[in-house]
């Protein structure tokens, strides 16, 4: 099978140098599939957050649950389809699959395939849980510990690539430096869906595991924001068309609020008495206060990087062109929504329950907006076709002979 993709130089514009990239304007089926990136799991990412999001939604109303399921079930089948596209790339190209892991690009998002994973999980609580019996609540527990050992390798393992393999510039620092320890930043969320259905130990462990593993993901975020903030001060804006990307940055803070508020709301049924302390204080108690104020406390800064992000992607919206950064419309302000939901549930303000129903509409219609030009990007090869994806400054790794 070929695939054709319109010129889009004038007739009359000069050919391009011999050491400019040369696209070309036909390929097979095995071309295309060979650039098949681990960006490609944001779409799994936004699909999966707004799956859960639907499931933690405060104004409820009829249907709503069904169109989470349908979400919920949309994710698994693409995340089956991505699993099977990209093992096929690195079959047909099989040095790409080290390469990929610590590119300067393709190999931040590799965090992205985890972070579905953990979606998947989450989402298997909300829609599952409910209607299936005891052993699938043992199987999500064995799951999530499997999930944190799993990510803290690689949060571990990606990092020491990167600081092995690439000299990466502040001047171009972006929020998907945060990437490799991003699925740790959804262990809390995560974990507070679960703990209602477990058992009081199992759910006493998830719950401390939870706590600490969010606090190391948490302080290695702060570390990259901090880089990130340096690079917008110093040197200039990412261009238009990964403008999105910046909504990345959204994501820790945000996470990390909904993490902690759930946290300490499911503290008083988990937490043993006097773990902590040795009196008669209601340990429990203590820490659902603590948590949760915590949460609130980091709620705002999620907010702070929402609006800066959406003054430069609209300053630059004309410019703009689709590329996989576009789903970072929906998968860190998902987190910034599940914040919101968790301190109105916490607060108990209708106020803040209706900004967060505000936030899901939108997140819904970003959805369909992404999707749409998604589409239409894979159909015109402006994406999945060699010299246009994130893989095409690898050297070396390329169609030939020994490949």
């Amino acid at each position: 099978m070929r695939f054709t993709r319109p010129d889009e130089r004038p007739s009359n514009e000069k050919s391009p140098s011999s050491e400019e990239p040369q696209i070309p304007s036909t390929v097979g089926l095995r071309d295309r599939i060979a650039h098949f990136t681990w960006p490609w799991f944001a779409a799994t990412m936004s699909t999966g957050a707004l799956a859960v999001v639907l499931a933690n939604a405060p104004n409820r109303f009829p249907g709503l649950n069904t169109i989470g399921k349908i979400f919920y079930i949309l994710d698994i089948v693409l995340f089956a389809i991505f699993n099977i596209a990209i093992s096929t790339r690195f079959i047909l190209v099989p040095k790409k699959l080290t390469a990929s892991l610590h590119h300067p690009v393709e190999g931040l998002f590799f965090g992205a395939y985890w972070v579905s994973i953990s979606l998947i999980l989450n989402g298997a609580q909300s829609y599952g849980v409910p209607s299936s019996g005891p052993w699938l609540v043992r199987a999500l527990e064995i799951c999530f510990w499997m999930y944190c050992a799993v990510v803290f390798i690689v949060g571990v393992a990606q990092y020491f690539l990167f600081f092995k393999e690439e000299r990466l510039n502040v001047a171009d620092a972006m929020p998907a430096w945060i990437f490799p320890i991003y699925p740790l930043l959804v262990v809390g969320p995560m974990a507070g869906t679960m703990i209602p259905s477990q058992p009081s130990q199992a759910g006493w462990n998830m719950w401390i595991g939870a706590v600490m593993l969010q606090g190391l993901a948490w302080i290695v975020a702060y570390m990259m924001y901090g880089m990130y903030t340096q690079r917008l001060m110093s040197s200039s804006l990412p261009t238009p068309p990964t403008r999105p990307g910046m909504y990345v940055s959204v994501g820790p803070a945000g996470y990390t609020a909904a993490g902690l508020i759930s946290l300490g709301t499911r503290a008083p049924s988990v937490v043993p008495p006097d773990i902590f302390t040795s009196s008669n204080l209601p340990d429990g108690q203590i820490c659902k206060v603590v948590l949760i104020v915590a949460g609130l406390f980091v709620i705002l800064f999620a907010y702070w990087y929402f609006f800066i992000s959406s003054v430069a992607v609209i300053s630059a919206v004309r410019r703009m062109s689709f590329t996989l950064n576009w789903w970072a419309f929906i998968f860190p302000n998902a987190g910034l929504a599940l914040a919101t939901i968790q301190a109105g549930n916490a607060l108990n303000s209708p106020g803040i329950q209706g900004i967060s129903s505000a936030l899901i509409i939108l997140l819904v219609i970003f959805w369909l907006f992404t999707a749409v030009f998604h589409i239409k990007a894979l159909w015109r090869g402006d994406i999945l076709w060699p010299g246009k994806d994130e893989d095409k400054t690898m050297e070396g790794v390329r169609w030939g002979r020994g490949h």
